[in-house]
């Protein structure tokens, strides 16, 4: 074996990799149990206690902070974890309609409608089907008469066509949906949730959000769909605010127990300060790395300034004094929470005069320690009114100032810049002196995003807000600036609710699947290959370590059917041992030397390996393409699955093998039942394909025809509608369910059991197309209602999930074109594989007979057997794993055709014996791969738990199909195309 050394350095390089970016999810588990054991089940004392030492040390060697090694750690998929995951939509129809001053003219609007009405059913976006039914409404009609307003005079002219106005529409579409993105972002932040994600979905109108462990979701509706509220404050001078805290920290400090460390209130603000920032953080961080004693005298003291640094700086003679502006002190993340509520006390609150609001700001001073600052915000009127609201910007853009640096330029309305011009000038001061200027602060949604200072009274509405902006800061604020001006309300078109106790159902299921599935194909490798079959174990052994380190290393989120994915990748990562070891058992029948016999028993069996693995990595890069949430999950487990299997297969077990050979240690490759199996196999496949094609045939017209009578049960991801969970004190009948929530409803909903007798699935369409905030409440009063009707029998709702209409048809269409894409894809890499279109057609008519196979199937039981056979997004992930696995076993036989056409022997054969020597040689293989991920199928069935049943089923029938179909069905139809094309010839 060539370059070993390169080998070992590449295998020591990624354990080393793999363990460090494990270790952080260890460690995160240490504290985290640490903190449950502290607590004693109660999650407001886990909770303090793990935002008490979110800044502390906690990984020993590297000395990374609890804060830092959490967003580190594999995070688990809110089906694992719990939480909420919801799919915004930005609705650009009320983007147009505003950007064209809401007209009245008739054919605007009914061009409009036709146009949201086409959107479930076309792939074309709003702004494209807008402009079409105009033009076919209008056909001489110029949309710039609408569109060229005073406000988008720099963008849109009257004599601009209508190519033009949509390109404008276009534009503000994309920057409507960027601007509705930086709002949720900011107001996910806020809201406080652990580890959230949130994903701007290319090319789309669509926001996803994924709440981990959020329960409250009637607040988060309210959150993610509230429109959003752009203001301008004048501000307070931190001088102005400073004795007010002073006397707020002082007569806290009065109601605590009076204690022997006394700290002078102004020696603490001066202490806890320095020139900048960087200073003033680390200043802050040491005085939390005391010990308690030191912590708890501070606290007592000082109570606020320990919570609230002052802002201050170190001036040249080193001196400290007040920072200058409206930001009065910097508090920790986890801290903010405690000064709010220090301020809320009665007593508090009733020093705090009307007119002062005390902000956050938006963004993070230092983000390693997450410290905001304080503003103190100036308000107008009796009820605290801004001085300006958002809705008299105009227009709002990123530029550059004369010396190239970034800047933002905001325009306003011809009202708006009136009152911009009395409030500019007023905070400008005295026009020969800066020392008087004050600061208006820029607030979205009660946060202050930025509190420019002014340097004079701007009296055309055109301003210019610059400072030590970076590129991307500056786009943001455009934004920010333009969330006041055009409404683009989002409504919420998918959404999921998992329970925790259906989350802990999910980690132990996938745990013990994991594990059984894992013991399963250990003990059948040892069992049939003997010491070799240790090798190959050693080999998955190191293959899970490596997939699960570089999921770590990635950030890959870990969902219920990744780990299906995994406990997958346990079956088929054998393959390539497989393929190796049935090479090596040939060679060793020829007569050569053990050493010999492995040697090109790897070199045979390479180009098979490579063939196989390739058409199954296209797949998996085909699922995650067009897949979505945990259906991309699943296919980067998968995609990764492969490559560290092949890793692991091919090198990692070479190399034992040559360790082994050093020391002359014996090495079998069978015991002695197994060493005759399937060896000099005859079976007529070839002269039986008639057989297999009448069988196929018939299954397949009945599987048509029941498709067509029958149909399939569609799940909610494709149908559309809400989906509940619900778990009951006692068993209960699925009839009974459905009588009582088709009453409350008032149309037919589909109950199913999930799991045990005490637990269903209900799937309404009721109000589906109803787009009001108060939807989801009123479904799920009625539902509720339906369920109190089922008598002394307590019930409670554990998952839920919505899909909108437009929603489930285009991950319809995406699931069409994922399937079609694939076997056209794989088509083509087998004809230029292997040079002939006879075997791509072969391959092709094979997967397509895989795929009708499967979907008969799942037509002819449908209501027969006691599980779901749902057709969804998890569905189309299996029918395009079962594509790649029969691809898998098809390129095999394909390989050993084309090794056998090239030798002596097969000249002289007819096609159809070499075809059939093919398959007889390969059996051996084919069943023994078949077995070890039919195994791991199956206990993924039994113990995956209910979620994935259906899934883990269509895999199991389409592993057996893909078999069948590789053996008795793809190679026979290449003899036929063969011996067509020998007719024609004759």
């Amino acid at each position: 074996m060539q370059n070993k050394g390169i080998i070992k350095f590449a295998a020591i390089v990624l354990t080393l990799l793999c363990l460090y970016a494990l270790s952080f999810t260890f460690v995160t588990n240490k504290v985290e149990n640490d903190a449950k054991e502290y607590a004693n089940g109660d999650p407001v004392k886990e909770k303090r206690y793990l935002d008490s030492i979110s800044n502390q040390p906690v990984y020993p060697i590297l000395g990374h902070t609890y804060q830092y090694v959490k967003q580190k750690e594999i995070p688990l998929g809110l089906d694992l974890k719990g939480g909420m995951n919801v799919t915004m939509e930005i609705e650009l129809s009320a983007l147009i309609r505003s950007l064209a001053n809401n007209p009245t003219d008739e054919t605007f609007n009914k061009a409009l409608a036709n146009a949201e009405d086409q959107l479930s059913t076309s792939q074309e976006g709003l702004v494209s089907l807008f402009v079409s039914e105009y033009e076919k409404l209008n056909p001489n009609g110029k949309l710039a008469a609408f569109f060229a307003t005073r406000e988008n005079a720099e963008d849109v002219k009257m004599s601009d066509s209508n190519a033009a106005v949509k390109k404008f529409l276009e534009k503000q579409s994309t920057s409507a949906v960027e601007r509705s993105f930086n709002i949720l972002r900011t107001r996910i932040d806020k809201f406080g949730v652990t580890q959230p994600n949130i994903q701007l979905q290319e090319g789309s109108n669509r926001i996803l959000v994924e709440l981990p462990g959020v329960t409250e979701k009637e607040r988060v509706r309210k959150l993610l769909q509230g429109s959003a509220k752009l203001e301008f404050y004048e501000t307070f001078d931190n001088q102005e605010i400073f004795p007010l805290m002073q006397n707020i920290n002082n007569i806290l400090a009065a109601k605590q127990p009076k204690t022997e460390a006394k700290v002078a209130p102004a020696d603490t603000a001066k202490t806890s300060a320095k020139a900048d920032k960087p200073a003033l953080l680390s200043a802050k961080k040491d005085s939390t790395s005391k010990d308690s004693a030191d912590v708890n005298a501070l606290a007592k003291s000082n109570p606020l300034f320990a919570l609230l640094t002052p802002a201050m700086f170190q001036g040249a003679n080193g001196q400290q004094g007040l920072r200058p502006g409206p930001t009065v002190g910097y508090a920790l993340e986890s801290d903010t929470a405690k000064v709010n509520a220090i301020f809320a006390e009665e007593d508090i609150a009733s020093l705090i005069p009307s007119n002062l609001k005390l902000m956050w700001g938006v963004k993070s001073t230092a983000p390693d320690n997450k410290v905001f600052e304080l503003y103190a915000i100036k308000a107008t009127g009796a009820n605290g009114e801004p001085a300006l609201s958002g809705d008299v910007i105009s227009n709002a853009r990123e530029d550059f100032d004369q010396r190239g640096n970034p800047e933002v330029v905001m325009v306003m309305k011809t009202d708006g810049a009136r009152a911009w011009k009395r409030i500019t000038a007023q905070a400008a001061g005295s026009p020969s002196s800066e020392d008087d200027n004050k600061c208006v602060a820029i607030v979205l949604d009660n946060a202050v995003y930025t509190a420019p200072r002014v340097s004079g009274e701007i009296p055309n509405g055109i301003s210019s807000i610059s400072g030590n902006f970076t590129v991307e800061e500056t786009k943001d604020l455009a934004n920010v600036l333009k969330a006041g001006k055009l409404p683009a309300p989002a409504k919420i078109v998918q959404e999921a609710v998992v329970g925790p106790s259906l989350g802990a159902e999910a980690i132990s299921a996938g745990l013990t699947s994991s594990v059984v599935g894992l013991l399963v194909v250990l003990v059948f490798m040892m069992f049939y290959y003997n010491r070799a079959g240790t090798v190959a174990n050693v080999a998955v052994f190191t293959n899970v370590f490596f997939l699960m380190g570089v999921l770590a290393s990635l950030g890959a989120v870990l969902t219920l059917p990744g780990i299906a994915g995994i406990v997958l990748t346990l079956g088929m990562a054998v393959d390539a041992n497989v393929l190796i070891y049935e090479r090596v058992r040939e060679e060793l029948n020829l007569g050569k030397s053990i050493r010999l016999a492995i040697s090109d028993g790897y070199k045979h069996a390479m180009p098979s390996i490579l063939d196989s693995q390739i058409t199954t990595l296209l797949t998996g890069i085909i699922l995650y393409v067009f897949g979505s949430g945990p259906i991309q999950g699943f296919a980067t487990t998968l995609i990764i699955g492969i490559v560290t299997s092949l890793f692991s297969a091919i090198l990692i077990s070479r190399l034992i093998f040559e360790w082994m050979l050093k020391k002359e240690m014996p090495i079998k490759f069978s015991n002695p039942w197994s060493d005759h199996t399937f060896k000099n196999a005859n079976y007529a496949f070839v002269a039986k394909r008639k057989i297999f094609y009448i069988i196929s045939g018939i299954f397949i017209t009945i599987g048509i025809i029941s498709m067509v009578v029958r149909g399939f049960s569609f799940g909610v991801d494709f149908e559309g509608g809400r989906t509940y969970v619900v778990k009951f004190e006692k068993t209960v009948t699925t009839e009974n369910v459905r009588e009582a929530v088709n009453e409350s409803f008032g149309v037919a909903s589909e109950v199913k059991t999930f799991g045990s007798n005490d637990q269903v699935r209900i799937t309404t369409p009721y109000l589906i197309n109803d787009h009001s905030s108060n939807a989801d409440q009123v479904v799920e009063a009625k539902l509720k209602e339906g369920l109190a009707k089922i008598a002394n029998n307590k019930s409670s709702i554990e998952s839920f999930q919505k899909v909108g209409p437009t929603i489930a048809n285009d991950i319809k269409i995406s699931a069409i074109y994922a399937v079609l894409f694939s076997i056209i894809a794989i088509g083509l890499y087998i004809f230029i594989r292997f040079r002939k279109w006879t075997y791509g057609l072969g391959a092709t008519v094979a997967l397509a007979h895989d795929v009708l196979l499967v979907l008969s199937f799942f037509s002819l039981f449908n209501g027969i057997l006691p599980f779901s056979l749902d057709i969804d997004q998890a569905f189309i992930a299996a029918i395009l794993t079962v594509i790649g696995y029969s691809i898998n076993d098809t390129v095999v036989v394909f390989d050993r055709v084309r090794e056998y056409l090239a030798t002596h022997h097969a000249k002289t054969d007819k096609m159809s014996i070499v075809i059939n020597d093919a398959i007889n040689s390969t059996l051996s293989r084919t069943v023994i791969t078949a077995l070890t991920v039919i195994f791991v199928l199956a206990v993924l069935f039994i113990f995956g738990g209910e979620v994935i049943r259906g899934f883990s089923f269509a895999l199991l029938i389409g592993v057996i199909f893909g078999t069948y179909s590789s053996i008795c069905v793809a190679t026979p139809i290449v003899v036929d195309i063969i011996k067509e094309k020998d007719d024609q010839k004759a």
